[in-house]
Parts: C-alpha cells; sequence; structure tokens
C-alpha cells in the first residue's frame, strides 16, 4: 500500500503544480502598481498584458504589442514558464503510464520505472522553470523599488499575486517528483511472493 499512495501523491502533487504553473503563466498580475494621485487604480503587469483595475469601470487589459519591447525578465520568463508548461504535461503523461496501479504493461516493471523517472525528472525540471523567472521577476522589482536614482515621486512596482502562485507551483511540482522517483527506490511485494514464502515456511516446519 505505501508505494502505491506516494505514487499517487506523488502525480496529485505535480498536477496541483502544474495547474498552478499554468495559471501563473496567464495571470496579469506579476507586478502591481498602486498611484498615489488616484487610489481607485490599481496597474498590473503580467507576461502577455497590462491591466488597470477601476473601483467603477471593473478591469480593462492590453495586450503587449510587441515581444523585444519587453524588459529582459519578462521576455525570458515567458519562454520558461511556457517551458515549464510544456515538460510539466509531458511528464503527466510519462509518469501516469508508469504508475502501478495501472495495469497496462504489468509485467514490464522495468520499463514502467522508467517512465516514473523520466516523469519524475520531468517534473523537477519543470519546477525549477517555474521558480527561476518568478523569482528573477522578484528580484527585479525589489532592486527597482529601492533604486535610490528614481525620484520618490515616482510610483514603484511591487510584487504581484502570480509570484506567489509561481512559487508554490515550482514547490509542488520539485515535490511530486521527488515523491514519484523515491517510490522507484524502493521495492515492491507481490501477493504471489508472500504465499510463497508462507508455504516454504510451513514445508519447513512440518519437516522439523
Amino acid at each position: 500500500v505505501y508505494r502505491p499512495m506516494m505514487q499517487l501523491s506523488g502525480i496529485l502533487f505535480s498536477l496541483l503544480g502544474w495547474v498552478l504553473s499554468c495559471l501563473t503563466t496567464y495571470l496579469p498580475q506579476w507586478k502591481n502598481l498602486n498611484l498615489e494621485l488616484n487610489e481607485l487604480e490599481i496597474w498590473t503587469m503580467g507576461l502577455w498584458q497590462a491591466c488597470v483595475v477601476q473601483e467603477e469601470g471593473g478591469m480593462q487589459c492590453k495586450d503587449f504589442d510587441s515581444f523585444l519591447a519587453l524588459p529582459p525578465e519578462l521576455r525570458i520568463s515567458r519562454i520558461l514558464m511556457v517551458f515549464s508548461n510544456g515538460s510539466g504535461l509531458l511528464g503527466l503523461l510519462l509518469s501516469g503510464f508508469g504508475l502501478d496501479c495501472l495495469k497496462i504493461g504489468e509485467r514490464q516493471q522495468e520499463q514502467k520505472k522508467r517512465l516514473l523517472l523520466s516523469g519524475g525528472m520531468l517534473f523537477w525540471i519543470s519546477g525549477i522553470t517555474a521558480i527561476v523567472p518568478v523569482s528573477w521577476v522578484a528580484h527585479s522589482t525589489v532592486q527597482e523599488f529601492w533604486d535610490e536614482n528614481i525620484p520618490d515621486i515616482v510610483p514603484r512596482w511591487d510584487f504581484g499575486e502570480a509570484l506567489f502562485v509561481g512559487w508554490l507551483a515550482g514547490f509542488c511540482l520539485i515535490l511530486g517528483g521527488s515523491l514519484l522517483n523515491c517510490t522507484i527506490c524502493s521495492t515492491e511485494v507481490h501477493p504471489s511472493s508472500v504465499r510463497y514464502a508462507v508455504a516454504e515456511q510451513q514445508d519447513r516446519c512440518q519437516h522439523l
């Protein structure tokens, strides 16, 4: 029971991390900007669009016109997050076929172990490539916020909600991949081998 439960937990954590990673990619709240002159408006910036949230008019968003016009951290973050989503999806497909509870390929245990190992490694890669861009954007935001060369009257960008979702996504993906890889090192006891061991022990007792 221990090994299938670890595999199921690993898949669930990885699935949660992948969903959160996809959500982080398309959320426009990577950076928030509060205007002191107009507190009813909150500007947000994501990887694909910038939005303004107004208390009366709701949210209005505009897609970025050019990929090259983006800041370097947002350009690289967009590429890494798309790669994270792709590798996470591939990891789910491979590790799903390697689960012990799946009857397909039940006699090919070595092949299923390779699938689990490949899926776990892909989850690690997906988690790292989700944490790196989020942390990079957070680092650049902190640097700009405390930059003494910028006048105090200029509004400063602050952390958006998408950064925290991205950190959680990376943690779940790495945890899920670690659980799956741990099950590869464990040995599974099949019921047939248990019955054989009990029968052999009974024969020894009869001879004694």
